[in-house]
């Protein structure tokens, strides 16, 4: 009986010391916010300040990498030009050093003649994500005109009939044969912050009506019963009506493409900032809720780059070879631009908010961690790891990408906003 008492112990005593080890291990792979925000920084001040070292062209602007690893740059028409000035713009922002704001500026100002660009509707990534910073923390009214006239340009594109901005202009879906007249992408909402903007400084509420509409419209139309989200819907240019609803860079028509719902809790949450109607709040909870409880999400939150791969019931219309995969890909960009959204979303729910806050902060963790962050001198020069562009198009796949460094400096700003005001 003694015994078995003194076995019983030291079962006990060894299976606390290992729990305890186990807790000590764990807390020692999250970093406390402080040092989380200053090791990040730091990185991307090294990786960053190579970067300019090497990009000396103003007409080009680093986007991914390249099949042998070094930056690869698009020109000014591309979508992706404003992430590249409004990373240094949040450099600058934590720093305080006026060398980031300098560079910011340049990249920025090379931006301009876009203010005047109508071919498209990602003016507000274009714009917003360099003028706008560059305004926010300027004040330069010059920036502000700028970014008027891009709300001018983005409006054009904005028929009263469908209640949408379009997105692309006319192209062919996968299967061929489907004609989008009138396609609308769930990106778009991304873009509304600009249009929400130039209401706001110019007390004109055309942009602001434009913005609420298209946001109403997508309600109606993007999201399944369960908050899942089309990425295209295209509508019918004489009434408005829907006429198909598909997918271009996710893997089926009646998937969730992990970066769509990334932009859809985003868009929810800033449309609701701007304009406090409680419609947009509640969709924002409840696309936020599919991504977060989806049993296919890892647990690492990183998603994989769709929710449905390779499950019954969905069938890709492009040429989908699995034999080419070893592995499922993840978006990283995707998870940043959630943990960005999610941050601010937790803000306005008070205590029901700290589950949100609590996901935005372990995503945040994980891609600060080897397995997402990289080291200084490697990965192009990009601070995030496993990306994805479009599989379907076969382009930039399990690359950094400009996108997820911006979603991701812009999450670790709105931490350490957090942290600091729960220690006054």
């Amino acid at each position: 009986m003694q015994l078995k008492k003194k076995y019983t112990f030291k079962l006990v005593i060894t299976v606390v010391v290992i729990g305890t080890l186990c807790a000590f291990s764990f807390s020692q792979n999250k970093k406390p916010a402080k040092v989380l925000v200053e090791q990040a920084f730091k990185t991307a001040e090294e990786q960053y300040t190579d970067m300019l070292l090497r990009s000396t062209d103003l007409t080009k602007y680093p986007r991914t990498t390249d099949a042998k690893g070094n930056t690869a740059y698009v020109p000014i028409s591309d979508w992706t030009g404003g992430f590249w000035p409004g990373n240094l713009w949040y450099v600058y922002e934590y720093t305080k050093d006026d060398n980031w704001k300098n560079a910011a500026v340049r990249w920025t100002e090379s931006l301009e003649a876009n203010q005047f660009n109508t071919s498209h509707h990602d003016l507000g990534f274009m714009m917003y994500c360099s003028y706008g910073n560059a305004y926010r923390l300027t004040k330069n009214e010059a920036y502000k005109a700028i970014l008027i006239q891009s709300a001018k340009s983005l409006s054009k594109r904005f028929d009263p009939r469908v209640g949408c901005i379009k997105s692309w202009n006319y192209r062919l879906s996968w299967d061929g044969k489907t004609k989008w007249y009138y396609p609308v992408i769930i990106d778009n909402m991304m873009n509304l912050e600009l249009l929400f903007f130039a209401s706001k400084v110019t007390g004109d509420p055309l942009y602001k009506n434009i913005a609420v509409k298209h946001a109403e419209t997508t309600m109606k139309h993007h999201f399944r019963d369960d908050y899942s989200s089309y990425h295209v819907v295209n509508y019918d240019t004489l009434t408005g009506n829907v006429l198909n609803k598909q997918t271009c860079q996710g893997y089926a028509d009646n998937s969730t493409w992990a970066r769509g719902q990334a932009w859809a809790i985003y868009g929810y949450t800033m449309t609701y900032r701007e304009t406090g109607d409680k419609r947009f709040l509640n969709v924002a909870q409840k696309l936020t809720d599919f991504y977060i409880n989806n049993p296919n999400l890892p647990k690492d939150k990183i998603p994989y780059w769709d929710f449905n791969v390779n499950e019954a019931g969905y069938k890709p219309d492009w040429k989908y070879d699995p034999s080419k995969f070893s592995y499922t890909p993840r978006d990283a960009s995707a998870a940043a631009i959630v943990s960005s959204a999610l941050f601010e979303l937790s803000k306005h729910l008070g205590v029901k908010g700290n589950h949100y806050k609590e996901f935005a902060v372990a995503s945040l963790q994980s891609l600060s961690s080897p397995d997402y962050f990289a080291k200084h001198g490697t990965n192009g020069n990009f601070l995030i790891k496993h990306s994805v562009g479009s599989i379907p198009h076969g382009a930039e796949v399990d690359v950094p990408i400009v996108y997820a460094d911006y979603y991701y400096l812009e999450a670790l700003l709105r931490y350490n906003q957090t942290t600091k005001a729960l220690n006054k």
